[in-house]
């Protein structure tokens, strides 16, 4: 009886026929939802490492090290993501359950950034900074799993709602698939970073953070939803099993049954794999040897992804120590990783229509592995090109004191000039409502400093830098202002003043505010961003304006001096001392190491994905996939491990090493790629399934011969034959083995073991336990070209059976 169909369930599963311009409308569905979550992705992770570094107040290393193991996680989860969809759930159930596990991880991330849920004191701190390390920690674990989920069903998924007279629309469709990933990677690693520039909060304004997550967010809302409503339009095929599955339990049964026999008296056989032959397919077999000689390729591989995911952390942290202004454009330190996704769409096309032809054009056998060996040298040169750029910051920063130093910087607050002498006989003359142009460094705890011949004792401490204020009448106190000993975040500048009046005064700017100064006292210091500001500086009964332009990354301290004039000269009577000097390494000092980084991932990454799949079976490219994937998440994790045992004490240090690292892995790579040859997968398959279908003629033939054959011979007890399709049973039916068991006659063979199953899990002695009185005879495998395929059995007329 024919098996019953639902015919409701049958013409779901088929979507619909409805097309726009020959494509499926449901691929517009899918091309807005990818859009919408690489948007998603790749906006969250652009702001990420600086999320950790100035929000959660994380050091450079540790903030790399978590940054690193999520996207590692990404990449690792992709192969579970394709198990569940194809053995389990289906493309469209796996896609939309993790979609929503996505969107929860986002949302918990734009919550971790909120700081005035614990901001009690409002101070614009989170003063239980736990919650807010678990909202992060439980929200990215939740971002992996989905994106790395949902990344081999989406693609797939697309392709499947094309149907067979639709070969040049589905072409089309992979295209603008792609180019929509890219388009939401360059969208939102430009819009994302403006987001966090702002500044929002309820009680008191910081980066918006926030916002910064919560648009992704937002968008992978957006995504999930675009998805569902076109539900009713798709195809949604059934699970057909996972053949990574099929993969893993093939090798793992050829490498039990290796171990098995591992004895010399088992005769060794040409390839590992093929102790498998007991139980799978030839075919399987030789397809999964062609895998793995490119898996074998794939062990150097990750060396390149350790370097080239490094530009959305160590790059960017370089980013906020240099100078962004472009002149009309001013860049944010995690906007510079929107010069890859450009670079990408133009040297994609300029290398397929220009530099590959030319270079055929030259004579010169351009090998994929060529290719991807030149890649990995290019990654290597950009991170020198990053080591140099490191060495010219190196030169700008500020030298500040070791924890047996301190230093000290003098501010003159009288009308006069005055002579300063230190314990350490270094003369000074100190203008007017001037401070002293550098720091001094003592390794004493105390000094003592004299001013026109007043001399007072000074207690410093180590490991910071201090501005004694010498105020007018010498004979007040003399008060010690604490420095800052970092570069300010996120490229901000740290201002404060100091009221030098004999009244308090108000100052106040946009986006800042100093409060109330004592008459001789000075502010906290305030983060003012890039740009010109303007101060306003307010007593009871008058005010003036003071403005400044800006730079990044730099510390001043205003001095209102007690000369002050209200009124249009306040700009010139307002003093600036800097203490610390804006970035000065420009940000388009990146562009060469993204240049290189960017040819070498073209290079590398295409041709790669390119040359292993033409030297995969049909069947295996998502294990080909998987194993490219997971190349990525063990290069996230090298950074790990030699960020934590390196420890280097200077960064272009650290940029030298890795490059050393890769080109050490390079030329392993050249050298394997040297003695790899190339094979043509469809022809090596098609000559498999002929000699199958040769084998199945002959069984044939074989079946055609008449019983009477056997007849003319002693017969086998039928107790003593194995069932081929069931190994290991014993035959009952003679009928049945007339038809299915082949019989032959072998000459005398030497050997000093008797008849057993060499190369198979069944015991010998299962077969024999009806008959144990019967003659047994060793068979070498060069009489039987079957042997290891089946079972021998040993009559006493000396006739075998093989199955």
């Amino acid at each position: 009886m024919a098996d019953y169909k639902d015919p409701e369930k049958e013409k779901k599963s088929k979507g619909t026929d409805k097309t726009v311009c020959g494509y499926p409308i449901s691929i517009f569905f899918i091309v807005v939802n990818e859009f919408c979550e690489r948007f998603s992705y790749y906006g969250m992770r652009a702001v990420l490492v600086l999320y950790f570094k100035y929000f959660l107040s994380w050091s450079d290393d540790l903030a790399t090290s978590i940054y690193h193991t999520f996207v590692a996680l990404c990449y690792l989860t992709p192969i579970l993501g394709a198990i569940v969809a194809d053995s389990w759930l289906g493309k469209f159930k796996t896609i939309i359950y993790l979609s929503i596990v996505y969107a929860i991880g986002q949302v918990a991330m734009a919550v971790s950034a909120v700081h005035d849920i614990t901001d009690t004191n409002k101070d614009g701190k989170p003063d239980d900074m736990t919650f807010h390390v678990v909202m992060a920690m439980v929200g990215l674990f939740l971002i992996a799993l989905g994106t790395g989920g949902i990344k081999p069903c989406v693609a797939a998924f697309g392709g499947d709602q094309f149907k067979d007279h639709q070969e040049n629309q589905r072409r089309t469709f992979f295209s603008i698939f792609y180019l929509c990933i890219n388009g939401g990677s360059l969208l939102s690693t430009i819009i994302t970073p403006i987001l966090r520039a702002q500044e929002c909060g309820i009680h008191s304004k910081q980066s918006c953070y926030p916002l910064a997550f919560g648009v992704p967010a937002a968008l992978m809302v957006v995504a999930l939803v675009v998805f569902i409503v076109g539900s009713g339009l798709y195809y949604k095929a059934e699970p057909q099993g996972n053949i990574m599955l099929d993969v893993c339990k093939c090798i793992g049964f050829a490498l039990k049954n290796r171990y098995r026999h591992r004895s010399k008296r088992f005769p060794k056989r040409q390839h590992w794999m093929d102790w498998a032959d007991e139980k799978y397919d030839k075919l399987l077999i030789a397809q999964i040897k062609m895998v793995l000689r490119v898996l074998f390729l794939y062990i150097p591989l990750p060396m390149f992804w350790t370097l080239f995911d490094q530009k959305g952390s160590r790059w960017t942290l370089q980013a906020t120590t240099m100078d962004g202004n472009f002149g009309a454009l001013v860049i944010q330190p995690d906007q510079m990783q929107t010069v890859n996704p450009i670079l990408i769409l133009t040297l994609v096309p300029i290398m397929d229509s220009l530099i590959y032809p030319l270079i055929k054009k030259c004579g010169f056998n351009f090998t994929p592995l060529k290719r991807m060996t030149v890649g990995m040298l290019l990654a290597a040169v950009a991170f020198i090109c990053a080591a140099l750029v490191q060495i010219e910051i190196d030169k700008t920063l500020p030298t500040f004191p070791s924890a047996s130093q301190s230093q000290l910087k003098i501010l003159n607050m009288g009308r006069n000039p005055v002579k300063v002498t230190l314990s350490n006989d270094e003369l000074l003359d100190l203008p007017a409502a001037q401070a002293s142009d550098k720091y001094f460094t003592f390794r004493e705890e105390v000094i003592s400093v004299s001013v026109d011949g007043a001399e007072r004792s000074i207690d410093l401490a180590k490991g910071e830098r201090q501005t004694l204020l010498i105020p007018a009448n010498l004979s007040h106190q003399w008060h010690l202002m604490q420095d800052l000993t970092t570069k300010p975040q996120q490229g901000n500048n740290a201002i404060r003043f100091v009221n030098g009046l004999a009244t308090g005064v108000n100052v106040s700017a946009s986006g800042a505010d100093f409060g109330l100064i004592e008459s001789h006292d000075f502010s906290n210091y305030s983060q003012i961003k890039n740009g010109k500001a303007t101060f306003t500086i307010r007593t009871d009964s008058q005010s003036c304006e003071y403005s400044k332009e800006f730079g990044f990354g730099s510390s001043y301290t205003f001095f209102i001096p007690s000369t002050l004039i209200f009124g249009p000269a306040c700009q010139d009577s307002v003093t600036a001392a800097e203490d610390i000097k804006p970035n000065s390494a420009h940000m388009a000092l990146q562009i060469p190491q993204y240049f290189f980084i960017t040819a070498g991932e073209v290079m590398f990454s295409v041709t790669g994905l390119e040359f292993s799949y033409s030297q995969a079976p049909s069947n295996m490219k998502a294990v080909l996939q998987a194993g490219w994937l997971f190349t990525v998440a063990v290069g996230n994790f090298i950074v790990l491990i030699v960020a934590e045992i390196a420890k280097l004490p200077k960064q272009w240090a650290e940029y030298v090493l890795f490059a050393s690292l890769l080109m050490a892995v390079c030329i392993i790579f050249s050298i394997m790629a040297y003695f790899y040859t190339y094979i043509d997968p469809a022809e090596i398959e098609a000559q498999f399934k002929k000699d199958a279908s040769d084998d199945n003629f002959d069984d044939d033939d074989d079946k055609k011969k008449p019983a009477i054959e056997m007849v003319k011979k002693d017969p086998i007890p039928y107790s003593l034959a194995c069932n081929c399709k069931a190994p290991g049973t014993i035959g009952e039916d003679k009928e049945a083995l007339q038809e299915s068991w082949r019989w032959r006659d072998y000459g005398p063979a030497g050997g000093d073991l008797c008849a057993r199953l060499l190369f198979s899990p069944y015991k010998w002695g299962e077969l024999l336990k009806e008959d144990s009185g019967r003659q047994r005879q060793h068979v070498s495998p060069k009489q039987n070209p079957r042997f290891g395929r089946g079972f021998l059995a040993q009559g006493e007329n000396g006739r075998e059976v093989n199955c």
